[in-house]
């Protein structure tokens, strides 16, 4: 994950982050991050949580297998032009940024290994990573809502 913005989150603010998604009693995933149930559309799916800088940093990389219907979720203090690339990432992937209003703002699909910057469009508080091709099976689109994120993450502001 880059952060495309000049400006940089504060350390304590993404700790108070991840301490309100661990307090909310979720499971824990084989990497060590937080995990829960996300609905999206008419489909459900497990997503891990990277909420710090050194979860967001590392992301997906060094995995050889996303499980179907999982993904990670990547939180924000605050919004940003947030970009992503794949470097020492195996599996191809799509990305969905999401604003601070639960809205897919873009969509990309991202190449194993690849060093290019996928970007958000417009400031985001998440990204949404999942299995290349996912968001379009599902007919997920730019624009689409994703109400049930505020359920997860609450208000933060």
């Amino acid at each position: 994950m880059i952060n495309t913005s000049r400006w940089r989150a504060q350390p304590g603010l993404a700790g108070l982050v991840l301490l309100f998604v661990l307090g909310t009693g979720l499971a824990q995933a084989e990497s060590g991050l937080p995990t829960a149930e996300l609905q999206l559309g008419e489909q459900a799916l497990t997503i891990e949580i990277a909420a710090t800088d050194r979860s967001r940093r590392i992301g997906l990389m060094h995995r050889d297998h996303l499980p179907a219907d999982h993904g990670m979720l990547f939180i924000w203090p605050r919004p940003a032009h947030y970009g992503m690339w794949m470097q020492n990432t195996r599996i191809p992937l799509d990305v969905a940024f999401i604003d601070a209003d639960f809205t897919i703002t873009n969509i990309a699909s991202m190449t194993p290994h690849s060093t290019r910057i996928h970007e958000a469009k417009r400031p985001v508080r998440y990204a949404l990573e999942v299995n290349a091709g996912w968001f379009k099976e599902h007919g997920i689109a730019p624009g689409a809502s994703v109400p049930d994120l505020e359920r997860l993450v609450g208000e933060t502001d």
